[in-house]
């Protein structure tokens, strides 16, 4: 798809687009990290359980991925703008019903909702950015503001949020992005409007089996350590999705417009870059989702103080896509696509240090590491996708890629929130006996998963608390750094697969440079 044929509607001051556009940007990624720091208090506030407190995230994240494609394919045929309208009104109704939330099953029912609404926003403001700046340079510089404000909202969310939380409480870190999202919907008549005349239909059968397969699997790892992994929904929802993904399959072979071509994942450095990706979100979202939750069992931090803590993560991921712009002019994308993989595994297998009681000097290093590393992929790995398969292809392979990002994040959160869960209540297991604890471990590894130490430990009597504390803050961090072991390693053999796959000729040797940027705007469309 060019956007230069695309139909659309002249804009007097596309300036003002660009502002609605990026400020709309910011709020997707503070509500996917941001919230996580409100977590414990929504869990203890509402009563809520382990699996339905993880829901606040993995709900958002997984229809955000869902949907994106078919937000993208539904604004081409309707009109950019107008999708883009439709998504902020979604979004920032579903985050006012969030705010308002009676109980845990209507406030995850409404942050999956807001997640169709943000695929929305974010196809189609990024698409209608390319019909309205179609300058190279102008067009240019408009996504790198775009690129500035979701790494703004990336690096500073959580500690926005973490102070709306602190000063206001939990419901004000809804409030407030629906809100902003209620006046850019009021503004977004400064967006031009812009469809492509030759779309195609949207695959709502890809799109089905896609979102009940992520469906099936996040449910049955979110259950299997509640449940156990043998229990009849856990193996049903673990069938399920691999049948359902099966059966996506089968539908992108046959349907005219498929959501995936999956034969572009035949080419090697394509594939291996999904794979690449795969394991830097794996690496770097869910240390955004379960570290303030460890601050606030095992430290006693507030939110805002987790939040503040997580900068030294996030603020990297602001200035390093700049930085990479220009070590590309003398530093082959195939390399610094190996590095960012190496230095976020790298990263993850330093921050075992962690520990109770470990100051933010102790955890500044690996921070930092993660975050230089994650910032130079937010810099080069989209180009480096686009550029590894035809022209033509440039908007349906950017698309896919960001397809995968979004569901290995959905995935990702879901694996390690499993794992921390599962790992806890074996290591607390056995241990309990010499307590007068009325829980069991697996309960025990639940509370202190989602940031609740004080009802764990109010459960013994108040001379055994110091010790029962330091069993169960033990257990946690055992756990998390097996899990930050884990998926180091998972970076380690993405970095393999990389020099296997991704080795340099003649057609690869510029990838990267030269990309044909004026499109990456199609990405998502």
């Amino acid at each position: 798809m060019s956007t230069n044929s695309d139909s659309g509607t002249a804009v007097k001051r596309p300036g003002l687009g660009l502002f609605v556009i990026a400020v709309a940007c910011v709020l997707l990624p503070v509500s996917l990290a941001g919230p996580s720091v409100a977590l414990p208090e929504i869990g203890e506030y509402l009563h809520a359980d382990l699996t339905s407190v993880q829901w606040v995230i993995n709900g958002y994240d997984l229809t955000f991925a869902a949907f994106m494609l078919a937000s993208g394919s539904l604004g081409d045929l309707v009109g950019r703008r107008r999708v883009f309208r439709i998504g902020m009104a979604v979004f920032a109704g579903a985050l006012l019903i969030s705010a308002v939330a009676p109980n845990m099953l209507i406030l995850d029912l409404a942050r999956s909702v807001a997640g169709i609404g943000a695929a929305g926003v974010l196809t189609c403001g990024v698409a209608s950015l390319a019909a309205m700046f179609e300058d190279p340079a102008a067009r240019a510089k408009a996504f790198g503001v775009f690129g500035t404000s979701v790494g703004a909202g990336l690096a500073f969310g959580p500690f926005v949020c973490g102070t709306l939380n602190t000063q206001f409480g939990w419901r004000a870190v809804f409030y407030v992005p629906a809100l902003i999202g209620i006046l850019l919907l009021l503004a977004s008549s400064t967006i031009g409007e812009s469809r492509n005349p030759r779309a195609g239909k949207i695959d709502w059968a890809g799109t089905t089996t896609f979102t009940l397969a992520l469906f099936a699997l996040i449910l049955g790892l979110l259950e299997g350590p509640q449940l156990g992994w043998g229990s009849g929904l856990v193996l049903g929802c673990l069938i399920a999705a691999v049948v359902l993904l099966g059966l996506f399959g089968v539908v992108e072979r046959r349907v005219a417009d498929p959501m995936f071509d999956l034969s572009l994942l035949l080419q090697r450095r394509y594939a291996a870059l999904c794979l690449a990706v795969l394991a830097l979100v794996f690496g770097f979202t869910p240390l955004l989702v379960y570290l303030p939750a460890y601050y606030s069992a095992v430290d006693g931090l507030s939110a805002a103080q987790a939040g503040l803590v997580l900068m030294m993560l996030t603020v990297p991921t602001l200035v390093l896509p700049l930085v990479t712009g220009y070590l590309a002019k003398w530093v082959s994308v195939r390399v610094l696509v190996l590095t960012t993989v190496v230095l976020t595994g790298a990263g993850v297998a330093w921050l075992t240090v962690i520990h109770p009681g470990a100051g933010a000097l102790a955890v500044l290093g690996p921070y930092l590491v993660v975050g230089i590393g994650i910032g130079i992929s937010f810099g080069v790995m989209d180009g480096a996708a686009v550029s590894a398969v035809d022209p033509a292809r440039v908007g349906m392979a950017a698309g896919m890629f960001n397809t995968v990002r979004l569901g290995g994040e959905a995935t990702g959160i879901a694996v390690v929130g499993a794992m921390l869960a599962g790992v806890t209540g074996a290591k607390i297991a056995g241990r309990t006996g010499g307590f007068d604890t009325r829980y069991r471990a697996q309960e025990l590894a639940n509370m202190v998963n989602q940031g609740d130490m004080a009802t764990a430990t109010s459960s013994v009597s108040p001379s055994a608390r110091p010790a029962f504390q330091e069993l169960l803050s033990g257990a946690y961090t055992n756990a998390l750094h097996i899990v930050l072991w884990s998926l180091a390693g998972l970076c380690a053999l993405a970095a393999l697969i990389l020099l296997v796959l991704d080795r340099p000729d003649k057609a690869a040797s510029t990838a990267g440079e030269g990309v044909p940027a004026g499109d990456p705007a199609e990405a998502p469309a």
